[in-house]
């Protein structure tokens, strides 16, 4: 419907940093209290939980009005080189979008506790949710309401996925009111801070690219976006269920003070994640005129704006490999209770890609995402040579 006209410029500029703020959101939830809740049981288990119900419904809504009230500064930040109807549109889509946030947190913690009880089932659906009603209400709505129609759909996918999990929570919970928790909210707020300062440092990444691509010329951030969905989906079929199913294995042998099978699976996954995700990246790369023609190409997406695309995934297909591996890796660093090397290695990619990028004045199609590829690639040699530089001291430690 948008190709990579102007409007879809407002739309990725808008949709992009929300869209990560929710997924920050998500799994600083999920991997903050899932080692938490899985230490506890039964009436003790409900009883934190609704603990972190009740606080962190507060801090959601806080959010969500931050960047309603915040919008046009915020979009002057994350969209620069706007023209003044882009930006316009942008701000109004920025707000729409906030209403998910809420959704998107108190959903997370829903995750978290069904995580505990290895019920994947309800929290795979997530995405497709989300997909689905966006769909939906773009094709149903897009006559009457324009772009703002994707933002509408969204929103309310997010609201559909709150009520989905807590339904299926229900039978995680104790019936009647749950005794106090006397988990002091300092240790249960530096549990998500650590996760959520990584996630938000690794999203800068993508972010700084996007609002470097706005100087580039109308349709490039558009065209970054729809390369940032082509890294997205396989980055989340090859995280996702590894990741997921790795937290609670990780939870459990560090209680059982096996730390050095825990290593052992943290390596092979790795080798795995590694093998595929370079496969995935060629294969992409190798044919990617052709596919995103296959998957984009109708409406107002043309030949040109295939050619766009597919010129700017060259330079960021590459960060397919990267970033799944330092996400596998700074998540099971995260699962054994090591939050400071992940931390200190998402803050070395957008430093890398911005004084790349800025150096080199990187503003043609192919070389815009070069420097979130190197970035990302940076960040995650250094984390690897971390981890194996201090194994020996931390398994010595337990």
């Amino acid at each position: 419907l948008l190709g990579t006209h102007s409007r879809a410029d407002s739309l990725a500029v808008a949709m992009g940093p929300l869209d990560t703020l929710n997924s920050v959101l998500i799994n600083s939830m999920v991997f903050a209290f899932v080692p938490m809740l899985a230490a506890k049981k039964g009436i003790e288990r409900a009883a934190l939980f609704g603990k972190l119900r009740r606080g962190f419904v507060w801090i959601f809504l806080a959010i969500s009005s931050a960047v309603v009230a915040g919008a046009p500064w915020l979009m002057r930040i994350l969209g620069p080189g706007l023209d003044p109807e882009s930006f316009r549109a942008a701000v109004t889509i920025s707000r729409i979008l906030a209403l998910s946030t809420t959704a998107a947190g108190l959903a997370a913690l829903y995750w978290a506790l069904l995580y505990t009880e290895r019920r994947f089932a309800p929290t795979a659906f997530y995405q497709a949710t989300i997909n689905v009603c966006t769909i939906v209400a773009a094709v149903t709505l897009w006559r009457e309401l324009g772009v703002y129609a994707f933002a509408i759909g969204y929103a309310s996918g997010a609201c559909v996925q709150l009520a989905a999990v807590h339904h299926a929570a229900r039978r995680a919970l104790v019936p009647g009111v749950p005794p106090r928790c006397d988990l002091a909210w300092p240790l249960i707020l530096r549990k998500p801070v650590f996760f959520l300062v990584y996630a938000a440092g690794l999203s800068l990444n993508a972010t700084f690219t996007r609002a470097y691509a706005t100087h580039a010329g109308p349709g490039m951030a558009a065209a970054f976006e729809y390369c940032m969905r082509c890294v997205g989906v396989p980055l989340a079929l090859l995280v996702n269920p590894l990741a997921n199913s790795l937290l609670p294995e990780i939870a459990r042998l560090k209680q059982t003070y096996r730390l050095p099978d825990a290593f052992r699976l943290i390596s092979r996954t790795l080798l795995l994640a590694a093998l595929i995700a370079a496969l995935g990246c060629g294969f992409a790369l190798l044919l990617r005129e052709r596919l995103i023609a296959l998957v984009f190409e109708r409406g107002n997406f043309t030949r040109a704006s295939t050619l766009l695309v597919s010129s700017v995934f060259l330079g960021l297909g590459p960060a397919l490999v990267g970033w799944s591996l330092m996400e596998i890796a700074a998540r099971s660093l995260f699962a054994l209770n090591r939050p400071w090397p992940p931390i200190i290695a998402a803050v070395l990619p957008v430093l890398v890609n911005a004084a790349l990028t800025l150096h080199f004045h990187w503003f043609e199609p192919r070389s815009i995402g070069f420097g979130a590829s190197i970035g990302v690639a940076f960040g995650f040699a250094v984390l690897l040579l971390t981890m194996r530089a201090n194994r020996r001291r931390w398994l010595e430690e337990y």
